[in-house]
């Protein structure tokens, strides 16, 4: 049974965005509501919004309002005062996402987006392993957690490193009081993105699940994989008493076990140095520029490497055909692990089309590593 604490953390809610606001000549207020205003795992496809006249051109923003002429996305009102800019609102309607099974027994994988008040928005891609219950409990309660510390704490860096090391101690918890045996070995990455006012982006990350943002065509990543190939993570095992050691291909793995030195669970390997605490990145949107955001898991991210992802989902006509596109590229390159993706569209969508991409599959696979 959970205790009082584990109850309090898994009851939902988040207000409603109550207004939307549309660029015209002059700034016009409308009351439409935004609907829906969560998306998980386990939600239905939706219907794409980016090509409203059926054209088959996709919308997108530009710098001074509109890239192509034709969209017809709202804008936020008090930021774009506040920055000076159009600053295009963020349809969680829009946002793509895709999860496949591979060729492994079960999909650990697990997802969600979601507005969390009427200034932030939520992503989230966790890639369990040892078992779901980690990924599981995190897709439950991280929402909950991260809304609840909002009204607390105004730095969204700190929102996340709190929220992720509470999830931590919840599940910690909550294995202990279970006869389950098997959960002291579940864990699970972690990628979390939050959006405010539509230009501040904040990513936090543990595990080897990546953030990357697609700026003028290139991507940039927002995350770095927790590996015990890096040096301070490498220390940071040995100092606590664990060590690393090489499989017969080659990859360290923390006590003989883990692939990753930084997770949410995995409760047998915190005295040898995993650790909850995730990194965490700040970025200003240039929706002039910004195309889009990905969040993906280590079935895509270590089979197609990051300026992929790009010409992947810039060849799309809409984000849910982009997340379906590169969790499909994945399996045809010869992922086995599960792959999931989000992507979240931004002002330049469509901007950057490259139409020279080369699919060929002798590409080079030490490019599509761990280190894309």
């Amino acid at each position: 049974m959970l205790s009082a604490a584990l109850i309090t953390l898994a009851r939902s809610g988040g207000n409603q965005v109550k207004k939307r606001v549309l660029l015209s000549s002059v700034f016009l207020q409308d009351n439409r509501q935004v609907t829906p205003a969560c998306y998980s795992s386990t939600t239905e496809p939706r219907c794409s919004r980016f090509d409203p006249d059926g054209s088959g051109q996709p919308a997108t923003w530009d710098n001074f309002g509109i890239w192509d002429n034709r969209i017809d996305e709202p804008i936020l009102l008090p930021p774009s005062i506040k920055y000076g800019k159009p600053i295009p609102k963020i349809s969680l309607e829009n946002v793509g996402s895709a999860s496949l099974i591979g060729k492994r027994k079960e999909n650990e994988d697990r997802f969600g987006f979601a507005q969390l008040t009427e200034e932030v928005l939520y992503f989230a891609v966790y890639d369990g392993h040892g078992g779901p219950a980690a990924a599981d409990f995190c897709h439950t309660h991280m929402e909950k957690c991260v809304t609840d510390l909002l009204p607390r704490e105004k730095d969204l860096e700190t929102v996340l490193t709190m929220a992720f090391l509470e999830i931590d101690k919840a599940f910690s918890s909550y294995a202990h009081l279970s006869a389950d045996a098997s959960l002291l070995t579940s864990g699970t990455t972690a990628t979390v993105a939050l959006l405010r006012d539509g230009i501040e982006l904040v990513v936090a990350s543990v595990g080897d699940s990546r953030a990357l943002l697609c700026r003028k065509g290139k991507p940039m990543k927002l995350t770095t994989d927790h590996t015990p190939e890096r040096k301070d993570e490498k220390e940071r095992i040995k100092k606590c008493g664990g060590f690393v050691s090489w499989n017969s291909l080659g990859q360290p793995h923390v006590n003989g076990r883990l692939a990753m030195t930084r997770s949410i669970g995995d409760l047998d390997l915190k005295p040898s140095g995993v650790i909850a605490e995730p990194e965490t990145t700040r970025i200003k949107l240039s929706h002039a520029e910004d195309s889009f955001l990905v969040l993906s898991t280590d079935g895509i991210n270590f089979m197609v490497n990051s300026q992929e992802i790009c010409d992947f989902v810039n060849q799309c006509h809409d984000p849910n055909e982009a997340a379906h596109a590169v969790t499909e590229q994945a399996l045809q390159y010869g992922t086995e692990d599960n792959s999931t993706a989000i992507v979240v569209p931004f002002g330049a969508w469509g901007k950057y089309k490259n139409s020279e991409i080369n699919f060929s599959f002798s590409r080079s696979f030490a490019s599509s590593g761990r280190w894309a």
